[in-house]
């Protein structure tokens, strides 16, 4: 139980009707979850206003509600909250609620359209290999020190995320790395929190059926940044055209890293093949087993904050000497025929282009590349004929398939893909719906040395169609296809 006025405190509220001296179970902003004894916040969503649902929540139980504009009825017993902005409120009161945890550790948040995952994973492993107690937030898995909890968002919402952080701190985590979606950043999940750490990996198109133009996405998050404090530190790849544009405004103390300019953190490649990276990182030699243009940077990051965290430096090239792939990103085995097969995350036009570009820069030209790839249902439209030309251009055999469909129409999306394929590449492109079956005749096509790439859902474990989440692992049906053939 909390006090009401305590975990108003900073909330933004402008008006009163009944009295803040009472104790609430919990914060709700899901009516549906309403029990006796809650706050319920009236959070205007993307799709749906919490307004609608404010009498709901009062006849569940209800003893106070948050809002933006009062009800014409208004029920006797029940204390009303107006404030200037719900979902600004709810962040602030989760905090509060739970004692403002990100207070009491190191909280870094990785930010940009690819890469969060891996560094924000490559630093927890980092640092818990250097003894460190850390959590984790990521798009594959939460994680309290080396305990693992399932993960269903990027960046949970406010109450769940705070909820985690106690948990954290109450665990004994020292420091806390997190990835922050820009839909977290726009729909202010993260109000509340005090970041030590921010780092901006890169920006390219994606998420345009949420935040419409990319002129906004970019500024979802430049939020990230505005947001920060004087005591916090901001790092940014200034080799991104945008790179500086996100802390342009920031109140932190601005640091950069890069591979092709001169920067505060800067790493050069010495080589890249598929046994890894030599690395010289500011003027210190490194192999890591990470491969590509794209783990270089990400590995640029994780150095940066690792000194900024003041570990011993030493230390964290040794670490970084013995990190491996994450899940899902740039996953690869070779099977007994040497067949090399590479599972990816690449959904985004960028990402795919650097995943196809890290292999042909790895490649001897004397084999071939086969590329597996969808775009997911009831996302980013604008990007499906992109993937499927990027694709055409840099593989010698491209199939497209289902990704997610979700509530869409698979065959449709796979059609708006092909509108990108150029004649001259048409050849080459074939469609096939099932996934399944699309791995199987990419396997089939592939001959000793070539190179196969599974490009799309990475760590998922499912494939969502018409609101169902169906059991789908691409690394386990292509290692198992290949074996199969082997045989």
């Amino acid at each position: 139980m909390r006090n009401l006025q305590d975990i108003l405190y900073k909330a933004g509220m402008t008006e009163l009707n009944g009295s803040l001296n009472l104790d609430v179970r919990q914060i709700i902003f899901d009516s549906r979850e309403v029990k006796s004894g809650d706050v319920f916040v009236a959070v205007k969503g993307f799709s749906v206003d919490g307004h609608q649902f404010i009498d709901k929540a009062i006849m569940q139980g209800a003893k106070a509600i948050i809002c933006e504009t009062l009800p014409k009825n208004l029920t006797k017993n029940v204390t009303y909250v107006v404030v200037k902005d719900s979902a600004y409120a709810l962040g602030i009161m989760s905090s509060n609620f739970y004692d403002n945890p990100s207070k009491n550790l190191k909280l870094i948040g990785i930010t940009g359209t690819n890469g969060k995952t891996t560094t924000t994973t490559l630093l927890h492993n980092l640092v818990t290999d250097m003894g460190y107690v850390a959590g984790l937030i990521s798009t594959v898995v939460n994680k309290i020190g080396k305990t693992e909890i399932s993960s269903t968002h990027t960046t949970p919402n406010p109450i769940v995320l705070n909820q985690l952080l106690r948990n954290m701190v109450d665990a004994g985590c020292e420091i806390c790395f997190m990835e922050v979606s820009s839909h977290a950043i726009h729909q202010k999940r993260i109000t509340g929190l005090e970041f030590d750490i921010a780092g901006f990996t890169n920006i390219s198109h994606d998420h345009l059926d949420y935040h419409k133009t990319f002129k906004e996405y970019i500024n979802a998050k430049k939020a990230f940044f505005d947001q920060l404090s004087s005591n916090a530190i901001a790092l940014t790849n200034i080799d991104d055209k945008n790179g500086r544009v996100m802390v342009q405004n920031t109140n932190a103390t601005v640091k950069t890293f890069a591979l092709k300019t001169i920067a505060d953190y800067k790493v050069k490649i010495l080589e890249n093949t598929f046994q890894g990276l030599v690395l010289n990182i500011n003027n210190q030699d490194v192999w890591t087993r990470l491969i590509g243009d794209f783990n270089a940077y990400n590995l640029a990051l994780v150095y940066a904050i690792a000194m900024e965290l003041n570990l011993e430096n030493i230390e964290v090239l040794t670490a970084i000497s013995k990190l491996k792939s994450v899940e899902g990103r740039f996953q690869y085995f070779k099977s007994d025929k040497n067949i090399i097969a590479i599972v990816d995350y690449a959904h985004t036009p960028d990402a795919l282009k650097n995943v196809l570009s890290t292999i042909n820069s790895v490649r001897t030209k004397n084999e071939k590349v086969i590329t597996v790839v969808g775009c997911g249902g009831d996302r980013d439209k604008e990007k499906r004929p992109v993937m499927a030309e990027i694709s055409a251009y840099n593989s010698d055999q491209t199939i497209l398939t289902s990704d997610n469909p979700r509530t869409e129409n698979p065959e449709q999306i796979i059609k708006e893909m092909q509108v990108g394929i150029p004649a001259e590449r048409s050849a080459k492109v074939m469609a096939i719906t099932s996934r399944t079956e699309a791995i199987k005749v990419a396997c089939a096509l592939a001959n000793e040395g070539d190179i196969l790439l599974i490009a799309g859902k990475g760590h998922e474990k499912y494939q969502e169609i018409n609101g169902e989440k169906l059991p789908f692992d691409d690394f386990k049906i292509v290692k198992q296809t290949l074996k199969n053939l082997s045989k």
